[in-house]
């Protein structure tokens, strides 16, 4: 006779209103910690290392890359979407100075860095180069650097993405009991009736299960 019955800590998939809020709570999480690791190689990056009495420069296209991934990162989290974090929450961070107005300019840099039409890096004008005479010699490519990311702003990010991640993270502790009140609701032949969610041996789809029975 054949054993049907699925083996302890078979995960299965729920698809009710209260898992689709934690899924999007820990997507918005999984990114606030991916700005958190941006951040932090960014403070590394923009110190640079000493070498004698000067400081070697940060590397321009390993600051550009960081740098945008945070700033995409972070600003997707207040996507008008899923609207699961929205600019009110920045007033519970109790953070000091403008947050709001930080907030805004992350979202006007998202724009610039994520942009399909415009160089973020440098602007360019073409000028004509003249002999004494004053008779066109040749033409002139002329490039201006945009400002790079400074230290203080990537701190900045990083303080109001921790923040944000404490506040995610009280939200799906919640989201995850109404998620196991939905459960204990069901049958277990409703439960049974849910499909398998299957994990790998390596870990790659590995989750995190709330369990109140002790």
């Amino acid at each position: 006779m054949t054993d049907t019955q699925p083996a302890p800590g078979t995960v299965r998939r729920i698809d009710v209103p209260e898992s689709g809020e934690l899924a999007q709570l820990a997507a918005v999480f999984d990114d606030l910690q991916y700005v958190l690791q941006c951040c932090e190689h960014l403070v590394t990056a923009l110190g640079g290392p000493e070498s004698g009495p000067v400081r070697v420069a940060a590397d321009p296209a390993l600051v550009e890359a960081l740098w945008t991934g945070a700033v995409i990162g972070y600003v997707r989290c207040f996507s008008g979407r899923t609207k699961t974090l929205t600019k009110d929450d920045l007033s519970t961070l109790e953070l000091e100075g403008d947050v709001t107005g930080f907030h805004d300019m992350m979202s006007t840099l998202r724009d610039h860095y994520a942009s399909r039409h415009v160089n973020p890096r440098e602007s360019y004008e073409i000028g004509v180069a003249q002999s004494n005479d004053g008779a066109p010699r040749g033409v002139a490519v002329v490039s201006t650097p945009r400002p790079q990311v400074d230290e203080t702003t990537v701190r900045l990010l990083g303080r109001v993405a921790y923040r944000l991640s404490g506040l995610v993270d009280a939200r799906m502790t919640k989201a995850q009991n109404d998620v196991l009140g939905v459960a204990h609701a069901m049958t277990a032949g409703q439960l049974a009736a849910l499909p398998i969610v299957h994990l790998s041996d390596s870990g790659d789809a590995a989750g995190e299960t709330t369990d109140t029975d002790g």
